[in-house]
């Protein structure tokens, strides 16, 4: 009975190994299935940003994108249900790579209010037009501000407004505090206005002031400090741009 007994606690050991044993490749291939459809999916997505970007959401299609992802057409529906969806997703992805690549910097209390200004200034700029080169998640941004689709409102709620947002709180350091909301909304739209120019315009800018010009004083850093320095002039920061007179009003009660 005794060598029945340890026969018995040998098999229930055994047992207890064989299914710890199977928990774990059952979950070792759960995981690595997981990995997979991930990398799929993320293949997806980043196949699908270029294409997106240079010829939009109506004139892309979903075989072109599998193909260039290497997947078969039923993976669109499996992962994202449909190419709405799936552009959606992929415009999210444009603003979070974006986003993550000049991430906006934090500041302390003690941050002097230019300084804020300046380095807001010099991010929006560096995700429009620097890191050396014209990203398609750029480009897919851009063609959804020019040519709004239903990812629009995302794009709007989760990246422009917070942006937006931050800036006013800056301004609100600046301007007198009666200033009128409309005209808060117009000065902070003006000062991004001027960091998206030069990529919405930038070949147009480039046909009007020539290789030279354009290789020896457009970069992202004298973008940012032209930009920097106008908007502080405009506020009243800083003296105004080409005058010596500093900030004594004209005729016309216009400082300049």
């Amino acid at each position: 009975m005794l060598g029945f007994g340890k026969n018995l606690g040998s098999c229930a050991l055994c047992l207890n190994g064989c299914l710890i044993h199977l928990f774990y490749v059952r979950h070792l291939v759960i995981r690595q299935g997981l990995i997979a459809e991930d990398n799929t999916k993320t293949r997806i997505l980043q196949s699908a940003g270029p294409i997106f970007a240079v010829k939009g959401y109506k004139d892309s299609t979903v075989r072109d994108i599998c193909e260039a992802a290497g997947v078969n057409l039923a993976a669109v529906n499996y992962y994202f249900g449909d190419k709405q969806q799936l552009y959606i997703e992929t415009v999210k992805l444009a603003r979070q790579m974006r986003a993550a690549e000049a991430p906006m910097p934090e500041w302390s209390n003690e941050t002097p209010t230019e300084t804020k200004l300046s380095d807001f200034i010099r991010t929006m700029t560096t995700r429009m037009v620097g890191l050396d080169h014209a990203p398609w998640q750029v480009r897919l941004m851009v063609r959804e501000v020019l040519q709004p689709t239903a990812a629009c409102e995302g794009l709007v709620r989760e990246y422009f407004r917070p942006h937006f947002d931050l800036l006013l709180s800056i301004l609100d350091e600046i301007l007198p505090a009666d200033t009128p909301l409309p005209t808060r909304h117009q000065i902070g739209f003006s000062i991004i206005g001027q960091c998206v120019h030069f990529r919405v315009a930038g070949q147009v800018v480039a046909l009007m002031v020539g290789e030279n010009e354009l290789t020896q004083h457009y970069s992202v850093d004298q973008l940012a400090q032209h930009v920097t320095r106008f908007s502080l002039a405009a506020l009243g920061l800083s003296k105004p741009l080409g005058s010596n007179v500093g900030t004594k009003q004209n005729e016309t009660g216009i400082t300049g």
